[in-house]
């Protein structure tokens, strides 16, 4: 078989395919044992219709086609492997030359990744975002750590205050009358997270144990329930219960109780280690971001159209997974967003265009600079998924490389080592670590 791939538009490639009669031939002669088993021809048995018989009953040309549903694949699929080109769409293919005796020759029409122009990767200036824990800082991890373990205690007098829970009975009515989602009974509601409607949670501040009150609230313009949005709403409110918390002390006895430290000053410097941890993983995830940014940005690329479309798909499907782990259908979502489909895949394609962007570029460095993954990293980053998941670790590997998903894991890698190499390789201007706005 012979191919000669010539580009004729920058995205686009035409293959020029010649299989050799031979090979044509064995093909016909496999169709022909297909289509005998399949086909009644009066006067014989169904498979022991010779050849030249089926011809006349069928016609030679359903012959060449059942050849060609097979030799066509197999034939584009080497000369993809013989070329090295690289399609992201579909081909449309065209049958130059078919008859038996001569060589076939087939024309194949496919889109194909585009070249990448790459501009600066290496050596980008930028200013390391501070990792500076403060003691203000330290201390509010505190206060948020006690608040975690207050006690709720059942006021047996009193008016509910800002950061109480209250229990409440309450009923809704607009226009006089209940609405779905507008009842509750025995509700915790603690004052002041603003988790009910803007002005709710306000109005039953000085509210006593056993109080009933109307609370005139309006909905928002944008609310989920389209049949409320705008609208002015009643509630009748029961407060049952009041509960407030009640604070610990920060000292060394707080620190035992809800720590595996003796001391406050102990649980003071694990927290702020751990601050300054999260703050460190935080920076270098905004550095590596940034340098891949800039990547994309200083290089010049013209993305096919076909793939922006494979990558607005995907995200649609993450999107629908993501969805349904949560109990709501995308015709649901798109009701409460009060939004088409067309208007949530016009709202991701520019995150789709730029994910097909970056990701050229990155494949484009790692090509450039020769970075690959070795067998010894494929294995260390498969156990590690394996222990995730709790399964053996050889058996893992094997059902991957079955299923022939080892080349994502490979992908990963090979990532990850190139924006490294651009981290590795920046020059950072920034050398004081004064806290800045993220």
């Amino acid at each position: 078989m012979k191919a000669n791939a010539e580009r004729i538009e920058k995205n686009t490639v035409i293959l020029e395919i010649e299989v050799d009669a031979d090979q044509f031939s064995r093909a016909i002669d496999s169709a022909y044992r297909k289509l005998v088993k399949k086909v009644n021809v009066p006067g014989f048995r169904k498979g022991k219709t010779p050849r030249q018989i089926l011809e006349r009953f069928i016609g030679k040309e359903a012959i060449y086609e059942e050849a060609m549903d097979t030799l066509v694949p197999e034939a584009y699929f080497k000369a993809v492997e013989d070329t090295g080109i690289e399609p992201i769409d579909q081909p449309k293919m065209e049958l130059v030359q078919v008859e038996e005796g001569k060589p076939v020759v087939l024309k194949a029409t496919v889109q194909v990744k585009p070249e990448v122009q790459l501009g600066q990767y290496k050596e980008l200036e930028l200013a390391r975002p501070s990792t500076l824990v403060t003691d203000e800082e330290v201390q509010e991890s505190l206060v948020k750590l006690r608040d975690r373990h207050a006690k709720l205690l059942t006021l047996e007098e009193g008016v509910v205050e800002n950061g109480d829970t209250a229990v409440i009975d309450f009923l809704g009515k607009v226009d006089g009358e209940p609405f779905s989602g507008g009842e509750g009974r025995e509700y915790p509601l603690e004052i002041g997270t603003g988790s009910f409607i803007a002005g709710f949670e306000e109005q039953t501040v000085g509210m006593s144990s056993g109080e009933t009150r109307d609370i005139e609230v309006t909905f928002p313009e944008d609310y989920k329930a389209e049949e409320l949005a705008g609208k002015k709403a009643t509630f009748t409110v029961t407060v049952k219960e009041i509960k407030r918390k009640e604070l610990a002390e920060l000292d060394d006895e707080f620190a035992k109780d809800v720590s595996e430290f003796d001391t406050l000053e102990e649980l003071r410097n694990d927290i702020s280690n751990k601050l300054k941890e999260a703050a460190e993983s935080r920076a270098d995830g905004l550095v590596r971001m940034e340098l891949v940014r800039r990547a994309v940005e200083n290089s010049i690329i013209e993305v096919p159209e076909a793939m922006i479309d494979h990558q607005l798909e995907d995200l649609m499907g993450t999107m629908e997974r993501r969805l349904s782990a949560q109990g709501v259908s995308v015709q649901d979502y798109l009701k409460y967003a009060n939004i088409t489909l067309e208007d949530m895949q016009d709202q991701m394609r520019p995150e789709a265009e730029q994910t097909v962007r970056t990701n050229l570029v990155l494949e484009a460095i790692s090509k450039t600079e020769d970075i690959k993954a070795s067998e010894e990293e494929i294995k260390e980053q498969a156990e590690k998924i394996a222990a995730q998941f709790n399964q053996d670790a050889d058996k893992f590997i094997s059902m991957l490389r079955d299923e022939k998903r080892l080349g994502y894991i490979t992908e990963g890698i090979i990532r990850d080592k190139t924006v490294q190499l651009m981290v590795d390789s920046a020059i950072f201007t920034d050398d004081t670590n004064e806290k800045t706005e993220e």
